[in-house]
């Protein structure tokens, strides 16, 4: 029997959920009381706390730590239930969702209310092509893969006897100087001036050389001026190259084109590097505008009526990083409070009341740390920097972070890396640094051979 099968045994209204990030996550809780079948179907067993995917990048946490798993979080929900699945098509007209499983397993769902809250990608603004040498930070495979190239990088700079090409393995560049961006560039630096000192013996890993680029006229743009030039003080002081109207136009194995402000195209050489600038809603931001005639926005994000619902189809809603609406941000408080509105439109409309209400976006600030006791804060009209927007960041962060367990370690594991100088997470395999290539690779080997032996 399939999932579509089961739910139409059952007459309650079914809910079908898509993503077991911020936004399905907190619309799945939000409906725990309800006399509902919810259903869960995400690419991943986890649920992701993206906003420290660096810190698992840069050893300072494990992936546990920051994404557990979804049916874990929700197991007394007895209301709930999760699946496996890729997400490959959205039928609006039969009310079903088919999705692709690993070993190719394929099933369909149906739902009487659907919430979509698959998230974003990373974007190469057209130039997929960068992706192979210059890997994004959006997955736990992303994480762990930079980790192994970061690490990694500093192994084969000791094994080098030509300067210049030690010196390649040492230069580290981060694309993107948002939150991310600051951040990754932050830890690095600790990484090369406070745990790694002393651990080498032909290389200095003080000498590592990390650059922080960006087509803006500033880092961290949305913080304000203020906190804006505080940051850029403070990146200054751990020795980072901060490089402002620069626009990357080539990226290969061993370096990275770009551009810079007086229209100079110049290259830098360098083994390491990360991107950190711009998203991408979900390919499925196309399905639903395909099948609704909704307008997508250029990231893809779907144009949603104000209270999230998909025009024309009031029981779909779509939240978070898929939606556009009010030039909302893609931060993990639009996706919460987004999911937990499509909830309450649900919960209305099942008990009778009038629907419709447009959702209203409490903004609860902007964060950032930049390096041990040093972050910036903006928190409705308070700008914190320094200590205090470093321990506000904290607090946040330990807030959000989903499970006790969770919480104690990983406050255990930030006490041992901003007290002390070790990294609890420095453990890093081949696999790690090559699976994503080799897995995109075999994929499109697969379809190639399946649309051959369809045109046969």
């Amino acid at each position: 029997m399939s999932p579509a099968d089961e739910g139409r045994q059952n007459s309650r209204h079914r809910v079908l959920i898509i993503g077991s990030g911020f936004g399905g996550l907190f619309a799945a809780k939000a409906l725990r009381r309800e006399d509902v079948d919810v259903t869960i179907v995400a690419r991943t067993s986890h649920h992701l706390f993206q906003p420290l995917l660096y810190q698992v990048a840069t050893g300072i946490l494990s992936e546990g730590e920051i994404a557990p798993a979804t049916r874990e979080i929700l197991r007394r929900q007895r209301n709930v239930r999760t699946l496996l699945g890729d997400v490959v098509d959205v039928d609006l007209d039969s009310r079903t969702v088919t999705a692709l499983a690993p070993a190719g397993i394929t099933y369909t769902v149906g739902y009487d209310s659907l919430i979509v809250a698959a998230g974003a990608s990373q974007s190469y603004f057209g130039h997929d092509e960068f992706a192979e040498h210059a890997p994004g930070m959006k997955s736990i495979d992303d994480a762990l893969e930079l980790r192994g190239r970061i690490f990694g990088a500093f192994e084969l700079a000791e094994l080098e006897t030509d300067p210049a090409a030690a010196e390649r393995w040492l230069t580290f560049v981060v694309v993107g100087a948002g939150p991310t961006g600051v951040e990754m560039a932050g830890q690095i630096a600790e990484l090369a001036h406070r745990t790694l000192p002393g651990d080498f013996r032909r290389i200095d890993p003080r000498q590592a050389r990390i650059l922080l680029l960006d087509g803006a006229p500033a880092v961290l743009p949305s913080f304000g001026d203020r906190l804006s030039t505080k940051a850029l003080r403070q990146l200054h002081r751990l020795g980072i190259e901060v490089e402002l109207h620069t626009t990357v136009v080539g990226v290969d194995s061993t370096g990275i084109e770009v551009v810079d402000g007086t229209g100079t195209r110049r290259r830098i050489e360098t083994m390491t590097k990360i991107w950190a600038a711009g998203v991408a809603a979900s390919p499925l931001g196309k399905l639903l505008s395909l099948g609704s005639g909704a307008e997508t926005d250029r990231a893809g994000r779907v144009m949603v009526e104000p209270n999230c619902s998909l025009p024309g189809h009031p029981e779909v809603f779509v939240v978070g990083d898929m939606m556009s609406l009010n030039r909302l941000p893609g931060v993990a408080q639009v996706a919460i409070q987004s999911g937990q509105h499509a909830a309450g439109q649900i919960t209305r409309r099942l008990h009778g009341k009038p629907t419709g209400q447009p959702f209203q976006y409490h903004d609860k600030g902007s964060m950032a740390t930049i390096s041990r006791f040093s972050a910036v804060a903006s928190v409705g009209k308070m700008r914190l920097s320094g200590f205090l927007g470093w321990m506000l960041w904290l607090a946040v962060h330990l807030l959000y972070l989903v499970g006790f367990k969770n919480r104690v370690t990983a406050a255990l594991h930030w006490f041992v890396s901003f007290i002390g100088r070790g990294r609890s997470q420095r453990t890093i395999t081949i696999q790690q640094i090559f699976a994503r290539t080799i897995l995109q690779k075999v994929a499109q080997e697969e379809a190639a051979r399946l649309e051959a032996s369809q045109s046969r």
